[in-house]
């Protein structure tokens, strides 16, 4: 099968950063669905991997944790999946990943693709769409609904793949005020359009930005990017007893800080429930499912931000380069192998 690969962890300018290469089709057991993919996503996650994760000698790392495919195969425990079935999923950090022809998943983090969506439109979704439902609702506890006790949030970074469907749950299934962040007058546009109900900017400090848009201290802080470089303006805008909420790796966190106002530390990776097969393993599927439901209702679009072609290895190069940019506007999306 058709994959893209790496041997040696490399700057993404380099042209061996990526390479197109040829894979051993694999096989379905236990619980596994065999999927032909589709189409795929880029998340920052995969340009981090490919940074910093070094393939044993000689093997391939292939990357990719976003697609949409076809079931060509399961295994003997699968229960919820047939032949022939449309599915979307996110993956396992701990194995082979999209960016190949045919990829093993478990059917427990599967769900069955919207159907009012292409399959680059649905691609744009599954990790994004795991970790912002997990953040709030797991994470946070936020509570779905439109009742009058209405509490706001603040969601730093938000015109990223995560924030851009955070955004729209946090809008669509609960009654919080949605402060999104953004600098450039494209990104700002987009979160208004996905629903945020004021957006600042993040280059300033955040403190003012809210006073500036008639806010004081939120309930909830969301922080997706550059958390350390905000640390102390979110200490300074969240509420006592307030939660802080992150995904991103900053090189330190004074947790010290969080003390006086008894503000809670809440950590999302998406993989927890894969990489452990915890007892839960089973809500992604859930999750996807009902995140199915939303999107073929309407209430919920895709994040496809841009359309970067067929799944190769020059331009998932292009993909992970516009990531580490940090000026990617929603969701990177490849479809189909040449």
């Amino acid at each position: 099968m058709k994959a893209v690969g790496y041997q040696q962890s490399l700057p993404i300018s380099d042209s061996q950063s990526l390479q197109d290469i040829s894979l051993p089709v694999p096989e379905a057991s236990g619980r596994d669905l065999l999927v032909e993919v589709r189409a795929i996503s880029v998340n920052p996650v995969d340009t981090k991997i490919r940074a910093k994760v070094t393939p044993v000698e000689g093997q391939w790392k292939v990357l990719g944790w976003d697609a949409v495919g076809v079931v060509k195969e399961i295994g003997p425990e699968v229960t919820e999946f047939s032949v022939g079935e449309r599915v979307w999923y996110a993956g396992d950090i701990s194995r082979p990943g999209s960016n190949a022809q045919y990829q093993l998943v478990d059917e427990r983090i599967v769900g069955r693709a919207p159907h009012s969506l292409t399959d680059a439109e649905a691609a744009a979704l599954p990790l994004t769409a795991i970790t912002a439902w997990e953040m709030l609702f797991d994470r946070l506890q936020v509570e779905v609904g439109k009742g009058a006790n209405s509490k706001s949030i603040l969601v730093i970074g938000a015109a990223g793949g995560v924030g851009s469907i955070l955004v729209q749950l946090a809008r669509r299934l609960t009654n919080l005020t949605v402060i999104g962040t953004a600098s450039r007058q494209e990104t700002k546009a987009w979160l208004k359009n996905l629903g945020a109900h004021h957006v600042i900017n993040h280059h300033n400090p955040l403190s003012e930005e809210l006073a500036g848009a008639g806010l004081s201290e939120v309930d909830y802080v969301v922080s997706l990017t550059n958390t350390e470089d905000h640390q102390a303006e979110i200490v300074k805008s969240i509420k006592p007893q307030g939660k802080f909420a992150l995904i991103d790796d900053p090189a330190s966190l004074d947790v010290i800080k969080l003390k006086q106002k008894s503000i809670s530390l809440h950590w999302e990776f998406m993989f927890t429930r894969s990489l452990f097969e915890t007892e839960d393993i089973r809500a992604q599927h859930d999750l996807l499912s009902e995140l199915t439901e939303l999107i073929d209702d309407g209430l919920i679009k895709s994040t496809l931000g841009q359309h970067f072609g067929k799944i190769n290895a020059e331009n998932l190069r292009k993909a992970h380069a516009l990531i580490e940019s940090q000026a990617a506007r929603g969701k990177i999306v490849l479809e189909g192998f040449e």
